[in-house]
């Protein structure tokens, strides 16, 4: 793995902390202004949806797991593509995940910001619960 690799890497690592903090501004530090969200269930959603359901209570993220399998860099993009696993509560009910994880960066003053996550549930793992 080369350099540029395995710093994307530690910036997928920080943004899987983040996410599981629920604080929006540790999210926000791992994230493109225009970041999106791509579920299987509505499509794209604007990260500043997210970071609000995240910062009202509506989405809490209690463990979050993910192995990086496929990572590419392009000068100042890369994606990081793995089978994540989480667990959390979602407008009071209990979650459960087991996806395919695609997260799209872009390199920003030597910082690595995700502007994309596209999620597809596992075939057979019952996915999104």
């Amino acid at each position: 793995m080369t350099a540029d690799e395995q710093a994307l890497v530690a910036a997928e690592d920080a943004f899987n902390r983040a996410m599981i903090s629920n604080d929006p501004r540790r999210i926000r530090e791992c994230i493109s202004a225009d970041w999106v969200l791509v579920t299987p269930e509505r499509g794209p959603v604007p990260g500043a949806a997210v970071l609000d359901a995240i910062a009202g209570g509506a989405l809490v993220h209690d463990t979050m797991s993910k192995e990086s399998r496929v990572v590419r860099v392009f000068g100042n993009a890369g994606f990081v593509t793995g089978r994540g696993q989480n667990t959390g509560w979602f407008r009071g009910e209990p979650m459960s995940a087991d996806e395919w994880i695609t997260d799209i960066y872009r390199r920003e003053n030597g910082r690595w910001l995700c502007e994309l996550t596209h999620l597809t549930p596992v075939a057979g793992s019952g996915g999104n619960d």
